[in-house]
């Protein structure tokens, strides 16, 4: 299996300068600048949070599979690392999608869940199998089955995201708004809102992506240094003698 040691904290500072910049312009357009919708009033502003996060976790889960794809078929187990932190933070912004729609559910509809609503439904389906992923990935103690199965599953649950997709599109009910075939509708005060949210949690991703895996190499070589020093022999210790020769009677 074979390892290579990307600089994966090239060009993270800029990234983390224009993530803040986008996300404080997101926020000042959300509250200042986009109006107050004619039927929900303020809880609609919850949109530009709610939506970004719920468009950057599944691309980030098919991203996972791609990556998982790269992994089988040049063997190189950067390829996992980078599959397994984008499935990683695509969960973590799954959570924050879940909390958004309920809350903004609640206040729409009067209920925190519609079990009736494909696109609900359907992404919690998506959510709920890859909180499978850590489980399956880690019951496996050696590290090179651990990522061959862990990649086999990423590509697996990464092609059923946009089938889910698809089959969520030709459903009937539309209690939930279908918000990519219509964002190009919006007026265009909120729709420049909803792209600079929508890059803001795009690039909040890619920061929060190179820095895991900024600090998971780093702890990986310096596990290999300490295994090495480990291994090797004091440094103050004095060279075993020669034996004795054997005398000849």
């Amino acid at each position: 299996m074979r390892t290579s040691s990307p600089l994966y904290g090239k060009g993270l500072r800029t990234l983390a300068i224009a993530t803040a910049l986008t996300l404080t312009a997101a926020g000042v357009l959300i509250f200042f600048y986009a109006p107050l919708d004619a039927d929900q009033g303020v809880i609609q502003k919850i949109f530009y949070v709610h939506v970004p996060l719920a468009i950057v976790a599944l691309c980030g889960f098919v991203a996972g599979g791609l990556m998982a794809i790269q992994h089988l078929r040049t063997g190189d187990r950067s390829w996992d690392m980078r599959s397994y932190v984008a499935i990683h933070l695509s969960i973590i912004f799954g959570v924050g999608v879940l909390i958004t729609g309920s809350i903004w559910a609640k206040r729409s509809w009067g209920h925190w869940w519609v079990w009736d609503e494909p696109v609900l439904v359907s992404f919690l389906i998506v959510f709920l199998l890859y909180c499978c992923y850590q489980p399956l990935r880690f019951a496996i103690a050696d590290r090179e089955r651990q990522a061959r199965y862990a990649s086999v599953f990423a590509i697996a649950a990464g092609a059923f995201v946009p089938i889910n997709f698809v089959a969520v599109r030709m459903a009937v009910q539309e209690v939930h708004p279908r918000v990519l075939s219509r964002t190009g509708n919006l007026p265009g005060d909120m729709q420049l809102t909803f792209l600079v949210a929508l890059a803001g949690a795009v690039l909040l991703f890619l920061t929060l992506w190179k820095l895991e895996l900024t600090s998971k190499n780093a702890s990986e070589q310096l596990g290999r240094l300490r295994a090495r020093l480990e291994a090797a022999p004091p440094s103050g210790a004095a060279p075993e003698a020669p034996p004795a020769p054997v005398g000849v009677s």
